[in-house]
Order: C-alpha cells, then structure tokens, then sequence
C-alpha cells in the first residue's frame, strides 16, 4: 500500500494551471482557484494560471508552450472535457502527447464513481507527457479537481510517496526522445 516516507524529502515542483472557458474570468474561476490552492498547500509553486476560450488552437498553443517552459514542470487544465460541441480540451491536448496516461484516466474514473456514480463516465479526463512536462486534463467542477488532486495528484507529485511517483521519474521522461542519438 502507499505510504510516505519521511526520511526523504519534499521536493517542490512548478505547476501551471489552465483553465478552459467561454464564460469564466480570473476572479470567478472556481475549478483554477481549487488547484491553485491545492497546489500551494501542498509546497508546490504554481508557476501560472491563465483562462483560455475552448479553442483547440488557443488550449494546443497555451499546453504547448507550457510544456516547453523549462520553468514548468507540470500542467493542469480543467474544463472542456464534456460532450458538448464547446468541449474540446482532450481533442486539443492529447495529440500532442507523446506518452498517455491511460492509468490516470482509471483511476480518476474510479475515484469519481465513488462520489457521483456513473455520471463520472460524462467526463474525458486524461494524462500524458509533453516535452518531459506531466500534463493533466481534469473536468470543469471543482469537486472533480479535488478528486483528481486530493485523491491522485497530491501523492504522485510528492517525491515522498511510495513505493513510487512521477517526481522520481522525472529526470527520464525525455529518455524516449534521445535514443537516435
């Protein structure tokens, strides 16, 4: 089972947060204000935080250029994950993903069935690797960020938790990107 250990220590990582909206602005954002304080609480450093229409071009771009910022080390959007014509964050991010976490994807499933039942499958949460950037897409409601934070996120972005996370891992994630040469 999982455990912290304590005689390693706490490793801070940056984290920006998008969140993906017609109808939100900075100050109402509720879903990006959920993370940003997660994060914070935990000791991360939230690098960003910024709006984007649901745009596939305008989200491609924004995770895109996160992922190449060598001062962000992972990426969260929330919102667009529905069905709806307007819903097109998974459309705009997962091509971009050289490595997908489809365990991410489960596991979210799972934890969200426990607090919403089978409305969980409405949502297209995913995960995956972008220029060694851990990149997350979560649903537009704060309580599925804290599902997705509180229940996933927290302990695999702690160095700590065992018997493993993605912040050990993360030295090797472009490791595929360099075999040519």
């Amino acid at each position: 089972m999982s455990r912290i250990d304590e005689s390693r220590p706490f490793i801070p990582v940056k984290i920006a947060v998008l969140t993906v909206s017609d109808s939100r602005s900075l100050e109402d954002d509720k879903s990006g204000a959920t993370l940003a304080g997660r994060i914070e609480d935990a000791g991360h450093t939230l690098a960003t935080r910024d709006i984007v229409t649901d745009d596939v071009e305008k989200i491609a771009a924004r995770v895109s250029g996160w992922a190449q910022d060598p001062d962000i080390d992972v990426v969260i959007t929330t919102g667009g994950t529905g069905f709806t014509g307007r819903d097109v964050t998974p459309e705009a991010v997962t091509p971009l993903f050289e490595k997908q976490m489809d365990g991410f994807s489960e596991v979210f499933h799972r934890i969200s069935y426990d607090k919403i039942g089978t409305s969980t499958i409405q949502s297209r949460a995913t995960g995956g690797v972008i220029n060694a950037t851990y990149v997350f897409v979560l649903p537009g409601s704060p309580g599925a960020c804290k599902d997705a934070w509180d229940g996933i996120l927290k302990q695999q972005l702690d160095y700590r938790h065992m018997p493993c996370n993605f912040i050990e891992i993360m030295p090797r994630l472009d490791e595929h990107l360099k075999r040519g040469k």
